[in-house]
């Protein structure tokens, strides 16, 4: 592992490299924060099910807590697990661009 400009340390991997994938997933399953890119920017990611790890998204990014954070989800199946509802114009939208570059604030379920 190399060292970035932080004293956090760094292992960039190639993509699709299916043992890079396990070693993300592990790290995820660990309560640990992975980069990735997307179809706009790179993001730090964490398990957001895992309220440990989630606090690590903050503080490496020197957030605050009542900020939001985005949660990245397969497709429209995991909406539930995640927020209230999705209404039928969120849902047009996901039918029409997910997967791919679209965001959609929903109002989230209760912890």
């Amino acid at each position: 592992m190399d060292k970035t400009r932080s004293s956090v340390p760094s292992q960039r991997v190639a993509v699709p490299d299916s043992v890079a994938v396990q070693h993300a997933a592990s790290l995820l399953h660990a309560a640990e924060l992975v980069a990735f890119p997307t179809e706009t920017v790179y993001g730090l990611g964490a398990d957001a099910g895992n309220a440990d790890a989630v606090r690590k998204i903050f503080a490496a990014k020197n957030r605050p807590a009542a900020h939001p954070v985005i949660v990245h989800i397969r497709d429209a199946a995991q909406v539930p697990h995640w927020a209230r509802e999705l209404p039928a114009g969120a849902q047009r939208l996901a039918g029409a661009f997910w997967p791919g570059p679209l965001t959609l604030i929903l109002p989230r379920t209760p912890l």
